[in-house]
């Protein structure tokens, strides 16, 4: 991770036949494509790849958490259950369809903790969201569980976890909904782009309608097509679809490496006293896209990165002071500085940000280091970053 390291000349023969023919656009023109959809075929070779019936592409990860819940019915004033521990598109794409983000407490997974998900249903919780950090899970049985037993729909946010699966299904293609981000940084990339998928037909309409402005894509004449419902634009092109195009045919490629250069590190890490790893649920095989592991506080943790940039390792993080991916630095949600104006049900529904605490989210999240897994080391380099970073783990905790 991230595929743009391993850029080929696939990626070149693919792009080059979208600037042969001149379309940028996905839909339209059919007549000036010489036989080019990229769009169209990516969609299908993801529907394979994730073992899903419909794929829809969409412009942007965040673009793609919008459309799966208003696919779904997901709206003004329906609460949406999500982690204390993603990114700020999730919270983004939830208020943006005018419904609450409610966040609650992960687990040793990294992922939501299915009993904080339990105690924050109310009668107008409507959907859980499942956000797949850094390469693997949550506890998908029981958050399956929960969701059924409350009739709600459970949403797969994978972006950062393309290429893992729980039980032999990829992540992604276990909720009602799943959502893929392909952005530049991204083990797939089509430099901005996502994907919606789903086995639910009537889902899959509606994303493909609500993605286009409404457009019902029927006939060859888009000047003709109807609008059955009401839409926004959040379209892919043809040259970000012709990079993906490319780059998911090579995700087992991308996949052995990431496993490859993973397993060095973790061989070098597993036996050193005070070092713990997230848990991945029995059954789950992680992407191997980052390493996480835990240590005993958070001041071990600081002493630990600082450790690693001494010694040249690069690319690994404590997430607790970082204003993207964790509640603690959130100030512009929970201040809500927008803007525009925010409606009052989303003000209201906020309000519990003011004084809610996640004492069991800040204990995981303080001790945790995120190792970015590159694509590009060679099998030399990281052995010698695994030496270096279990030499500098082992001069902090023995100190």
């Amino acid at each position: 991770m991230p595929g743009f390291e391993l850029f080929s000349d696939l990626e070149r023969k693919e792009v080059n036949d979208v600037l042969d023919n001149g379309v940028l656009m996905r839909y339209g023109f059919d007549g000036m494509r010489k036989g080019h959809w990229k769009a169209k075929e990516l969609e299908t070779e993801l529907a394979t790849t994730f073992k899903s019936n419909h794929v829809q592409l969409v412009s942007s990860g965040t673009a793609a958490v919008s459309v799966a819940l208003a696919s779904a019915g997901v709206g003004a004033g329906d609460e949406v259950i999500m982690p204390t521990f993603t990114f700020v598109a999730s919270f983004e794409a939830i208020m943006m369809l005018g419904a609450i983000p409610v966040l609650v407490d992960i687990d040793d997974t990294l992922s939501v903790d299915p009993k904080a998900v339990e105690a924050a249903i109310t009668p107008k919780t409507k959907a859980v969201m499942v956000v797949q950090m850094c390469g693997s899970m949550g506890h998908m049985d029981a958050l399956k569980q929960v969701c059924d037993s409350h009739h709600l729909l459970l949403v797969e946010d994978a972006c950062q976890a393309i290429g893992a699966t729980y039980k032999g299904e990829p992540l992604g293609s276990i909720g009602d909904l799943g959502c893929f981000s392909f952005d530049f940084v991204k083990t797939i990339t089509c430099g901005e782009g996502g994907a919606v998928v789903t086995n639910n037909k009537d889902y899959y309409i509606n994303a493909d309608h609500y993605s286009d402005h409404g457009h019902d894509h029927i006939g060859s004449d888009r000047g003709a097509e109807t609008h059955p419902a009401l839409g926004y634009n959040f379209r892919i092109s043809e040259l970000h679809a012709a990079v993906g195009l490319a780059q998911v045919r090579r995700l087992p490629e991308f996949i052995a490496i990431q496993k490859r250069n993973y397993t060095i590190l973790r061989n070098a890490l597993e036996n050193i006293s005070g070092v713990t790893f997230r848990t991945v649920p029995e059954g789950g095989v992680e992407s191997y896209a980052f390493l996480n592991f835990f240590l005993p506080n958070y001041e071990a943790s600081q002493k630990v990165i600082t450790e690693f940039k001494n010694n040249g390792v690069d690319a690994c993080w404590n997430y607790f002071d970082n204003n993207w991916h964790y509640i603690r630095k959130w100030n512009h949600l929970k201040d809500l500085k927008s803007l525009m104006p925010i409606s009052k049900e989303v003000k209201q529904g906020l309000e519990y940000l003011q004084t809610k605490t996640f004492e069991q989210s800040d204990s995981y999240i303080s001790r945790n280091i995120s190792c970015l897994i590159k694509l590009s080391w060679t099998e030399d380099e990281v052995r010698e970053r695994a030496e270096k970073m279990a030499e500098s783990i082992r001069s902090v905790l023995n100190s």
